[in-house]
Parts: C-alpha cells; sequence; structure tokens
C-alpha cells in the first residue's frame, strides 16, 4: 500500500466528495480518482477495498478539527448505509463509540456538568438538528446557536 499521507488525505478528501454529492452508490475507486485529478487506480494503490476507503474516509473525519457539511453529509450517507451492511456497521460502530467515548473524558476532564447520559442526549439531539439543515429544516428561520443554547440548558440539571 502506498505511503504518502498527504495523497491519501487528498483522496480521502475527494472521497468525502464524491459520497457527499452521489450518494453511498457513487462512491467508487474510480469515482475518487476522477474527483482528486489523479491516474486510475491511484486510490485503489492507497485503499485495496471500498472497506477500506469507506474506513479511511471515517479517519479523515475525524482528523479535521471541525468537519465541514461535505463531511457530515458523507457521514450521515455512511450511517444509513451502515443500517444495510453489517461488515459496514462494523466499522462504523467503534469510531462513533470512540468519539462518543472521548466526549465523555473531555467533559469530565474539564469538569463541565452532565455525564454520559446528558452527552449521548445531546448526541442524538445534534444528530438530529444536523439532519435537519443539511436536507430541509422544519423553521428554516431558527438560529442553529438558538437552538443549541436550548437545548443544552434543557439538557444539564441546574447548578
Amino acid at each position: 500500500m502506498a505511503k504518502n499521507s498527504t495523497r491519501r488525505s487528498a483522496l480521502a478528501d475527494a472521497g468525502i466528495a464524491v459520497l457527499a454529492r452521489e450518494g453511498s452508490r457513487g462512491l467508487t475507486h474510480r469515482a475518487v480518482d476522477e474527483e482528486a485529478g489523479v491516474p486510475t487506480g491511484t486510490t485503489s494503490n492507497y485503499f485495496r477495498s471500498r472497506d477500506a476507503l469507506v474506513a479511511g474516509l471515517f479517519e479523515r473525519i475525524g482528523e479535521r478539527l471541525g468537519p465541514t457539511p461535505g463531511d457530515l453529509e458523507a457521514l450521515f450517507e455512511l450511517r444509513l448505509e451502515s443500517g444495510r451492511r453489517p461488515e459496514l456497521a462494523a466499522l462504523l460502530g467503534p469510531w462513533l463509540r470512540a468519539g462518543f467515548e472521548a466526549d465523555v473524558a473531555f467533559n469530565r476532564s474539564a469538569g463541565l456538568p452532565g455525564g454520559p447520559r446528558e452527552i449521548a442526549l445531546f448526541h442524538y439531539a445534534i444528530d438530529g438538528l444536523l439532519l435537519d439543515l443539511l436536507t430541509t429544516p422544519i423553521d428554516p428561520d431558527v438560529a442553529t446557536d438558538d437552538v443549541i443554547a436550548v437545548l443544552v440548558a434543557g439538557l444539564l440539571p441546574e447548578h
């Protein structure tokens, strides 16, 4: 497998763009090659299988400090596909749980209020909010920051 980490990241970025634009059925090695503007077969050198490509996309989204809308669209596509493909669920599940556990650990170490239950509820609410924002919003005039502030206030005990 090829070792150039810059090229690997660029290919993963291209894969995220393809997935966000074309959906999971459009995510192929060839489509990623075309999106990245590299010779046919390049993506296969870095990600030998579709599952390896998908795992690379998870890894790349996780590397970014703040996910882009394309990252979020790609992640929702993969989450939907994981409901139909157990092998994808086996890749995605541990990745999602590790992110959740990191959030719980951060919250605890920072001395912030709320425990695992509240953080899980917040994740569920934010996932729904993101889906709403990425598709057809229930209320397109409401400010996202206002929704998040109300969610946090509702989830955390008074202190």
